[in-house]
This record gives C-alpha cells, structure tokens and sequence, in this order.
C-alpha cells in the first residue's frame, strides 16, 4: 500500500472542509453589512400616537365624503408629470392639493408632490422617478383626505374616492 504523497492542501477534502465554515462567515458579513446600511422602517417607535392620530384621520376621510370629492389621477413616467381632475359638490378646489407616493415598504423612496391648479382646471406637477409596481397615493388639502393603491405602469387614471361613507 503506497500512502499519498500530496502535501495537504492539494487535498480536494481539505478544502472542502474549510469551505463550509466560511461560506458561514462571509454569509453573516453580508448580513452585518445589510443591518448596518438598510434602515428598518417597518417599527413604528410612537404606536400610541399613530393610534390616536387614526381618529383625526377619519374626520379627513368623513369631510372628504361630505364635500363629495373625486379625483382622478394620471402619472406619466417618461416625463414624469402627474396630472389630476378634480370634482366636487359645494365645495371650492383649493389654488394647490399635497400628494404623497408612498413605497409600500421602502419610506426612504416616499414623495411629496405639491399640485398646482392651472388655467384648464386641472391640477398638475412633477415627480421624480418612480418604478413600476404597486405605491400608496394620498390626496390632501384643507381638512380632507383621499387614499388609493396607484399601480404603475397605469392602463388608465386611478380613481379617488372617499373611503368613509356617510351615514344616511
């Protein structure tokens, strides 16, 4: 029987062998690297106040459904232009509406679009870029609110509606 005469590390066995524990190492450096630089926006630190803040936001929704507002909303991409037509009854369309983007899960890609009302009656303003997929929208001025899921790239206008339904 003749033994090998390969000095250890040109054994295929051997360096499987370290390899395994280092796949681990370099794995939880990745995973250090990812906790470190990514912020966790998912906690809300002050969920007491969000909760109380829930009832304001109700009133927002209950006003927008007693001025009977609706709103539609186009964005383009390419030129990243977001356009908006309003309706109302007895109600005045404020000179400038707030819109905010919302990432479903990044805040750090949220957007806060003031809209200005032009000559032909419509609202507009520019945005900055946003990818395709599903975003947040809320629609604000004065005491209402309108909510919607925006999903991009759009087969037509999102429409708005109040989410609170009045009682009769």
């Amino acid at each position: 029987m003749q033994a090998d005469s390969k000095p250890w590390y040109r054994q295929p066995w051997v360096w499987f062998l370290i390899a395994l524990p280092m796949t681990a190492v370099v794995g939880g450096l990745v995973t250090m690297y990812i906790a470190a630089t990514t912020s966790d926006g998912l906690v809300v630190d002050d969920y007491y106040k969000r909760g109380k803040a829930i009832n304001l936001d109700l009133a927002r929704d209950r006003a927008a459904a007693g001025h009977r507002l609706e709103a539609r909303l186009a964005v383009d991409l390419q030129s990243r232009r977001v356009t908006l037509d309003m309706q109302a009854e007895n109600y005045t369309l404020p000179a400038s509406v707030s819109l905010a983007i919302l990432h479903p899960t990044q805040p750090g890609r949220d957007q806060q679009i003031e809209l200005q009302l032009n000559a032909a009656g419509r609202y507009g303003g520019t945005v900055a870029a946003l990818t395709q997929g599903r975003w947040h929208v809320q629609l604000a001025a004065d005491d209402w609110r309108l909510s919607g899921v925006l999903q991009l790239p759009q087969a037509g206008p999102l429409v708005m509606l109040p989410t609170y339904a009045p009682e009769s």
